[in-house]
């Protein structure tokens, strides 16, 4: 099969210290984003679950983090699940039925590709379909970091897209699909408004890219 023609630069794929964590965490609540710190990922998982709602209607985001962490099964047995009922729907006759149910879900979890230590939030896509419920449609947003996404400040957050997670993302869609990834659409979160809407759990392990 085809390799992508681009190469990670490893320093991304660095956790970050405890300072840094602790820094960050604090400069995320002061920008309205409640933030847990789980020591690994079985404990983001506990503090995940936790914190949805039994009977709760859940949208999982593609994200590589929730997959190495089994999240997305764990929701379809656990909760009210929008991808099981996505995966019902015709997306030839019912497209748009499931572009809204996917986009204004009750709670979506998901995950980050950069969050800087004076809390802001960066995510990348090429389709952007992640990106309304995050930014504002949805009722509830977590997301799950790994924190080794923890940069400085906004300039090294783009940074880490292009030169980290971009390879990385080509080589799976290249690997999956036979095709090429692209940074289409960048959604940056610098603070969220709605008390009680956004929350992030970071977890001491290199989980996703």
């Amino acid at each position: 099969m085809t390799k992508s023609k681009l190469t990670p630069n490893m320093k991304y794929a660095v956790l970050a210290s405890d300072q840094q964590i602790e820094r960050t965490a604090k400069a995320l609540e002061a920008n309205g984003i409640h933030t847990l710190i789980a020591q690994n990922g079985e404990e983001a998982k506990s503090k995940l679950f936790e914190t949805i709602p039994a009977g709760a209607e859940v949208f999982t985001g593609t994200s590589r983090t929730l997959d190495a962490l089994g999240i997305p099964a764990e929701v379809d047995k656990r909760y009210d699940s929008v991808r099981v009922k996505l995966a019902s729907m015709d997306n030839k006759t019912q497209m748009r039925e499931m572009i809204k149910l996917g986009a204004t879900p009750e709670y979506m979890i998901g995950s980050v590709h950069a969050v800087t230590e004076d809390g802001s939030v960066v995510i990348a896509s090429n389709t952007g379909s992640q990106l309304a419920g995050y930014a504002a449609s949805a009722a509830h947003v977590i997301w799950v970091v790994g924190t080794q996404k923890i940069v400085p400040n906004l300039d090294e957050a783009i940074r880490r897209i292009y030169e980290y997670t971009l390879p990385l993302e080509d080589e799976r869609i290249l690997q999956a699909y036979g095709i090429n990834s692209n940074v289409s659409k960048l959604l940056i979160v610098h603070k969220e408004i709605t008390p009680g809407r956004t929350s992030m759990i970071l977890v001491k392990e290199n989980l996703g890219f």
